[in-house]
C-alpha cells in the first residue's frame, strides 16, 4: 500500500515515504528511504489532533530525546523526530518481520523455549530502559517487533508518556493504550510505574504461553475492572504442560499490587533466564529465592525444602579397637619391666663375685 495522496511523500526534506507498513488510533507507520544516508527507516506520523496540540509537541519532544538516548538490541534506535507540514513524525530503524501480536496469532501457543527467549529479550530492553528512567507505560505485543531470525525489540518509548501531557478530559481508551494490557494501578488513574511495565509483560507472558489473555471483554470499561479487580485463572488449568514454578512467576507478576511483583523486569528477566537454562522445567535455588521475593498478598509459592548439607566428620574408633590399642600397650609396658627386673637380678650375683674376687685378693699375703 503506498502513502496516502493527501499527504507529501516526503517529510523535512529528507525522509522519502514509501508504504504504510502499520497503522493505529494514534498514528500510521510508513517504509521510508532516509536519502541523506541512503537507508530504510520505518517514519511514524502521529494524529493530526495530536500534532496540533502545543503541549502534546512539547512533551513528545522531551520523550523523543530521551529514547533517542537508548541503545540497546532489544529496543527499537529512535533517529529523528520533528514537525513538518503540522505534522509530528519521529524516525526510527526499520525492522523487517512482524509484531508480537502477529506472531502470536499465527503460531498459536509457541514452544516455551522460544517463548521464553522473546520474553526474556522483551525484559531486557525494557529493563535497560528503566535504569534510564523511562517508563514504557504501553507494554503491549503490538509494540514488540519480531526479526525473521528471532530478535525481540521493543518500540515506542515515550510516546505513551507524551500522551499523558494531554488535557485530561480528552483522555480515552486511544490514549492510553489497549485496555487488554493495562496495569490495575493504572486502570485507577494512577501514574505508572517500572511495576506497571512488569504487570503488563505478564499480560503478554500469560497470553504466549496458554494462547488467551488472562482478561478480555469487548467493553474497554469491563476490561478495566477485571485488571483491577479481578483474579486470572491458572495458567495450568488453560495449558497443563506449563510447568507448575512457571505459573508461579506468572501469577506472582500479574499481582495487583505493584508492591506484590518483582521489582524490576531485570529481576523477571534473571528468573525467566534462569528457568530457560535448566531446561524449561525448573529455576535454580537463586531463582527459587527470587520467585518468592516480595511476599504476593494473592499467590504466596511455597517454600522450597532445604537441601541436606552433607558434613564431613572424623569417623570415631569402634571401642573394642580402642581397648585393643590400650590392652596392647600395656603389655608391652609389663614386659619391658619384667626384662629390666631380671636384668637387674641378674647383674646382683655378677657385682657380688667381682666384690668378693677384689677382697680375697687383697686378704692373701
Amino acid at each position: 500500500m503506498t502513502a496516502n495522496t493527501t499527504e507529501s511523500p516526503l517529510l523535512g526534506n529528507r525522509y522519502q515515504l514509501q508504504k504504510t507498513i502499520g497503522s493505529g488510533g494514534m498514528a500510521v507507520v510508513y517504509q521510508a528511504r532516509d536519502l541523506m544516508l541512503d537507508r530504510f527507516v520505518a517514519v511514524k506520523i502521529l494524529r493530526e489532533d495530536y500534532s496540533n496540540n502545543q503541549a502534546f509537541r512539547d512533551r513528545f519532544r522531551q520523550e523523543a530525546r530521551a529514547a533517542a538516548n537508548l541503545s540497546h538490541p532489544n529496543i527499537v534506535t529512535v533517529h529523528d523526530f520533528g514537525y513538518d507540514q503540522k505534522r509530528l513524525y519521529i524516525v526510527m530503524e526499520y525492522i523487517p518481520g512482524m509484531n508480537l501480536k502477529a506472531v502470536i496469532k499465527n503460531r498459536g501457543i509457541a514452544s516455551f523455549d522460544e517463548s521464553l527467549a522473546l520474553l526474556i529479550q522483551a525484559c531486557s530492553g525494557i529493563g535497560y530502559a528503566h535504569r534510564a528512567g523511562l517508563v514504557h507505560c504501553d507494554i503491549k505485543p503490538h509494540n514488540m517487533l519480531v526479526t525473521p531470525d528471532g530478535r525481540l525489540k521493543v518500540t515506542d518509548f515515550g510516546i505513551s508518556r507524551a500522551l499523558s501531557s494531554i488535557n485530561p478530559d480528552e483522555k480515552n481508551d486511544v490514549i492510553w493504550g489497549s485496555p487488554h494490557y493495562l496495569s490495575p494501578e493504572q486502570a485507577k488513574g494512577l501514574a505508572p510505574s517500572p511495576a506497571s511495565d512488569v504487570y503488563s509483560l505478564g499480560v503478554i507472558m500469560y497470553e504466549i504461553l496458554t494462547g488467551q489473555l488472562p482478561f478480555d471483554s469487548s467493553d474497554p470499561e469491563e476490561l478495566i475492572r477485571m485488571h483491577r479487580d479481578v483474579q486470572p485463572v491458572a495458567p495450568r488449568k488453560i495449558n497443563p504442560e506449563i510447568p507448575i514454578e512457571l505459573e508461579q512467576i506468572m501469577l506472582k507478576v500479574l499481582s495487583k499490587e505493584p508492591s506484590a511483583r518483582y521489582r524490576t523486569t531485570d529481576q523477571l528477566g534473571r528468573i525467566l533466564s534462569s528457568f530457560y537454562s535448566a531446561g524449561s522445567n525448573s529455576v535454580d535455588a537463586a531463582a527459587k529465592d527470587q520467585l518468592q521475593a516480595g511476599n504476593s498478598k494473592q499467590y504466596q509459592p511455597e517454600t522450597p525444602a532445604p537441601k541436606p548439607v552433607k558434613v564431613i566428620e572424623a569417623t570415631p574408633k569402634p571401642d573394642h579397637i580402642t581397648a585393643e590399642k590400650t590392652s596392647e600397650f600395656d603389655w608391652t609396658t609389663i614386659g619391658l619391666g619384667l626384662l629390666a627386673v631380671l636384668l637387674a637380678g641378674g647383674l646382683i650375683p655378677f657385682w657380688m663375685y667381682v666384690w668378693f674376687s677384689i677382697t680375697s685378693s687383697r686378704l692373701m699375703p
